[in-house]
């Protein structure tokens, strides 16, 4: 074979060793990138001169247990209320309740509010003690306490957290992407301490205060079941049809 050919040969090799690996190269490439996130779907309009609203009360029926005291002598720098809050009666009225749209939104989209939802932590106890958010709606977590917590986050749904705060440190930033409702969370260092978020998809929901009282607003009118849940007492769910700049009464009552 003649040294021009052995040339020719020896170039098209090259040529063919830089196609193969330039091709490789962008598969590699192609394969490490990440796909892209959806878009956030824009929010369904809703006519401000026909919403409605719900309110009520939620009540206890029958005598109200005495809340349970909670030792918290491990820890000197926990002071402050050491009742239990698993269920909160004054005057017959139950506290705490998360009430929301269960169903009858259909596939309507909402805007993720831009401000962060708050818990504190105080006298070793979690302040709300239920928290309702929309998914992907930020959390700060504060630690407003003299001593270390731990912020133990236990979802069926979402995923699972386990971080520790110092004192003065500054808040912990938490976001669920999946709805799930009485997600638990606890401290691993204050055994005692627990609550609970609620993460659902729109802005209709509400907790009960201390004297039982709910209210959400801004409803299209429609027919909604709506859902009623405490920690401890399980849920309800009740029908409500809603006209046009209605403000309907809707009241639960819970039992042990």
């Amino acid at each position: 074979m003649n040294k021009p050919t052995i040339a020719k040969l020896s170039l098209l090799c090259l040529l063919g060793f830089s196609a193969m690996a330039g091709c490789s190269k962008k598969e590699s490439s192609d394969e490490s990138s990440p796909a892209p996130s959806a878009a956030q779907p824009a929010a369904t309009p809703i006519d401000p001169t026909t919403v409605a609203s719900v309110i009520g009360t939620v009540k206890f029926d029958g005598t109200a247990p005495e809340p349970a005291k909670i030792d918290m002598s491990q820890d000197p720098d926990c002071k402050g209320d050491n009742e239990s809050e698993n269920i909160v009666v004054s005057g017959g009225k139950l506290a705490n309740v998360f009430v929301y749209v269960k169903d009858g939104l259909g596939s309507r989209a909402y805007d993720i509010p831009a401000t962060a939802a708050v818990i504190d932590q105080q006298g070793c106890k979690y302040h709300p003690h239920v928290l309702g958010v929309m998914a992907g709606q930020k959390i700060d977590v504060k630690n407003g306490d003299m001593t270390t917590h731990n912020i133990h986050t236990i979802p069926t749904k979402n995923r699972e957290s386990n971080e520790s705060q110092p004192p003065q440190a500054g808040p912990i930033e938490k976001t669920f992407a999946q709805e799930e409702i009485m997600l638990p969370v606890k401290c691993n260092q204050h055994p005692w301490m627990k609550m609970y978020i609620n993460v659902v998809k729109s802005p209709f929901y509400a907790v009960t205060d201390s004297d039982g009282k709910y209210e959400i607003k801004g409803l299209p009118p429609g027919d909604y079941t709506l859902a009623f849940v405490q920690e401890k007492l399980g849920e309800q769910d009740q029908k409500v049809t809603l006209a046009a700049k209605e403000n309907k009464m809707v009241d639960a009552s819970f039992k042990e």
